[in-house]
């Protein structure tokens, strides 16, 4: 056993799930629940509180999406180790949270073995992908696509994924402590970068792009 247990963050909107996790977990002397987030906002104001080594993450959280909280924890401390609990196998989730700096992926449906191996070997300093989705991700790096997500900047994501959730431009601006002119332009450029025309077509390509479940 080494000196120090592995500190580890868990942020998952569901309770229920992060009930379980912290059941596999407290099995193994080596790791440590410091503790829990029910959406990626609180995670990133908790990593920077709690430093944890390792910060077990979903991508679909409401408030703020698993990617914009890894992208905002890595730019905070660029050494906090992001692992993505996930339960998509597609690659535009992996290469968005890879790209937002998380060093591992692993599924849900993960046995026990799999997901404390993860969390040790992300631990080291090495990286982590499930096998299941290693396929998907080779293949799309071979098509080497660029992601019309990538024009965007981290306010429009923020804005679009609020917008994708629901909440009006004035929702949005207390939310994010804007004016709704803000907003509103912000809501604008969104729309014309991603060549969208309507609030339907926004909310689709959020959810296409796992900002929104």
């Amino acid at each position: 056993m080494p000196d120090r247990a592995i500190k580890v963050l868990l942020a998952d909107d569901h309770t229920i799930v992060r009930q379980g996790l912290k059941l596999i977990l407290s099995a193994h002397p080596d790791l440590e629940v410091v503790g829990e987030a029910p959406n990626g906002r609180e995670a990133a104001e908790l990593a920077e509180k709690l430093r944890p080594d390792i910060v077990l993450m979903d991508v679909a959280m409401p408030e703020l999406n698993g990617i914009e909280a890894t992208r905002r924890m890595v730019a905070a401390n660029p050494r906090v180790k992001v692992l993505v609990l996930s339960m998509h196998k597609e690659a535009v989730y992996v290469r968005e949270v890879l790209k937002a700096g998380a060093r591992g992926y692993i599924l849900k449906d993960a046995i026990d073995t799999e997901l404390v191996n993860a969390i040790r070997s992300v631990a080291r300093g090495d990286g982590y992908i499930s096998p299941a989705v290693s396929g998907a991700l080779l293949s799309d790096y071979r098509q080497n696509q660029t992601d019309p997500i990538d024009s965007l900047s981290g306010r429009e994501r923020e804005v679009l994924q609020l917008i994708a959730e629901g909440k009006t431009n004035k929702e949005v601006a207390t939310r994010l402590n804007l004016s709704v002119y803000t907003v509103d332009s912000h809501r604008g450029k969104i729309m014309e970068k991603l060549n969208l025309h309507s609030t339907g077509e926004l909310v689709r390509f959020a959810m296409k792009h796992g900002l929104v479940d």
